[in-house]
């Protein structure tokens, strides 16, 4: 079996979970120009403020930082009057601080934080999704061909700035097993507000990735997202043209270990 079958297959697994459960997908968009600034983390410190039990890879922890623009989010039902209706939060910056996480069997991601630069979804997400939202100017610049990146996150909390590029100009599936995949190729995300934990599916093709030399040249945004941060070492960052996704609804976790339904 090849890599490239073997991240194809988690792309194929992702597609099976969402479209198990009726009325699936709800949304459609695309997450363009993205990109993966990756650090290593103690998983004792960062397990103490995430509710799921973390997934590791060779034993070693992650959190992410992944900047990317959402666009022409829309309904998937509903034709050119559905798209008009979500024309005010369809296309804007994001930023995720994300770290992986395993619940039931299924892999996922779990956000620590995320900033929007779109003050109407700021207020949505933690309704609906329990998202844990935060208002933030965000600014990037992001060459299709990777060649020149670079973003700059301002909010109350902090400042993010990196820039760099690819390191290379050709884009490819994840090598099978390697790092990459293991950060990149996720299709649940697990979601907590105050006592409530939700998912929601995705699902995507695999990303068609280069890794990127990136320097973070401002980083104080981050320090009201955890104490993971005192222990993170910077490992590397990949980059994306994008992809077209395909998202879910929230669905309730009524049960997490450790605690009564």
């Amino acid at each position: 079996m090849t890599t490239a079958i073997l991240t194809s297959d988690l792309s194929k697994a992702g597609r099976r979970r969402l479209l198990a459960h009726a009325g699936e997908p709800l949304f459609l968009a695309a997450w363009e120009r993205s990109v993966f600034i990756h650090y290593e983390v103690d998983p004792s410190l960062l397990q103490r403020q995430v509710p799921f039990a973390l997934d590791l890879w060779e034993g070693r922890a992650f959190v992410s930082l992944v900047a990317f623009t959402l666009w022409r989010m829309r309904p998937r039902l509903g034709g050119r009057f559905g798209e008009w209706l979500f024309q005010p939060i369809a296309s804007h910056e994001f930023l995720n601080v994300r770290t992986y996480v395993r619940h039931n069997g299924e892999p996922g991601i779990f956000f620590l934080a995320e900033w929007l630069s779109n003050p109407v979804s700021v207020r949505l997400g933690p309704r609906t999704f329990g998202l844990p939202y935060r208002w933030g100017r965000l600014d990037y610049e992001h060459a299709p061909d990777g060649c020149a990146l670079r973003g700059t996150i301002q909010a109350p909390e902090g400042r993010l700035a990196y820039e760099g590029k690819v390191c290379g100009s050709h884009f490819e599936a994840s090598e099978g097993e390697s790092l990459a995949e293991f950060v990149l190729e996720r299709y649940t995300a697990f979601t907590q507000q105050r006592k409530r934990a939700r998912l929601f599916r995705v699902w995507h093709l695999p990303w068609e990735q280069a890794p990127a030399g990136i320097e973070v040249t401002a980083d104080t945004l981050m320090a009201g997202t955890g104490v993971w941060w005192g222990t993170a070492e910077f490992v590397g960052a990949n980059y994306s043209p994008g992809v077209e996704v395909w998202m879910g609804r929230p669905h309730r976790i009524r049960t997490l270990p450790g605690r009564r339904a």
